[in-house]
């Protein structure tokens, strides 16, 4: 195989391994660029190039990481990893470590992590590479990254909620979910939603989102209710969509541009958390981004209309 043959072919792989340690769709895209530059100009053959490969895109990310935790830190509002809809890597083998691992909730545990931990976490625990080739990864020694990967395993089972394993069970529910949403109906969504329920914005500053956490299933049943007037005053349109290998909704304005992505976070039945993504600046991998101040503008105004014709 040429050079070009061999990195096609483990580029998902590689963008899977950046996505996880870094949370963002766009820095993961950037390493994995970063690292055929890289590639293509060395005279290096490694022996395995998978290994040399993840190794090189494993420096690269924990280079960027270390850079964008700053930025984090400055974040305006809550800050949530970019919402990927469709997973580019799979290996039957490993199914239930990659999409665990790619949910909203573990990607906001890793953070929790040093970079050091979290590359080593990912590598060996969700891809299942040695200790002596995540060592070469990193530039430690085989002892300490088994030290860090303890660490890190210690705190991911520490924080990591369990969800249900359905996949039918849960795309039926995200589906009652949104005919709920859609129609307005309290009783209906509160039947869906566990008593200490949340959801959480992330709009950046840069679009309309929760000023901080709703909690609790009657408030957060009648907070959704309220925005049916809005749905409609606007045409905005409800899909539900695997978010991050977890039930979820894409939220559209009538043209099709994406206004939202929320992942919903399922166990024992009922929904646990709703993490919302309004920031544009998060969406512009997934296609066209609509207005959200415009279209709010929009739905309110025509909320306006209604009122005073009524």
């Amino acid at each position: 195989m040429t050079r070009t043959e061999e990195f096609t072919e483990l580029r998902p792989m590689l963008f899977a391994i950046a996505y996880r340690i870094l949370g963002s769709v766009s820095e993961a895209e950037d390493a994995v660029q970063e690292t055929w530059l890289r590639y293509v100009s060395t005279d290096t053959v490694p022996e395995s190039v998978r290994s040399f490969l993840a190794a090189v895109v494993t420096r690269i990310s924990i280079d960027v990481l270390r850079s964008a935790r700053v930025r984090r830190e400055q974040y305006t509002g809550e800050w949530f990893p970019e919402p990927l809809l469709d997973d580019p890597y799979q290996d039957p083998e490993r199914s239930a470590e990659l999409a665990d691992s790619v949910s909203m909730a573990a990607l906001l545990l890793l953070e929790r992590l040093s970079p050091l931990e979290r590359a080593v976490f990912v590598l060996r625990e969700v891809f299942g590479f040695g200790f002596a080739e995540i060592a070469a990864a990193v530039d430690r020694s085989e002892s300490a990254c088994r030290q860090l990967a303890m660490r890190g395993r210690r705190h991911m089972e520490t924080g990591r909620p369990r969800f249900e394993a359905d996949r039918r069970e849960r795309e039926e529910l995200a589906a009652r979910f949104v005919d709920a949403f859609r129609d307005g109906d309290v009783d209906g969504l509160r039947e869906l939603l566990a008593a200490d329920v949340q959801v959480i914005g992330d709009g950046g500053g840069k679009a309309p989102a929760f000023a901080r956490p709703v909690a609790g299933a009657e408030k957060v049943a009648r907070v959704f209710a309220a925005f049916t007037p809005m749905l409609a005053g606007a045409g905005l349109i409800l899909e539900p969509h695997e978010v991050n290998h977890q039930p979820g909704v894409v939220l559209r304005g009538p043209d099709g541009k994406l206004l939202a992505i929320m992942a919903l976070d399922v166990l024992d039945g009922r929904i646990q958390t709703v993490r919302s993504v309004i920031n544009p600046d998060k969406l512009g991998h997934l296609g066209p981004v609509a207005d959200a101040w415009a279209l709010q503008r929009e739905a309110l105004e025509a909320r306006r209309r209604q009122a005073g014709a009524s």
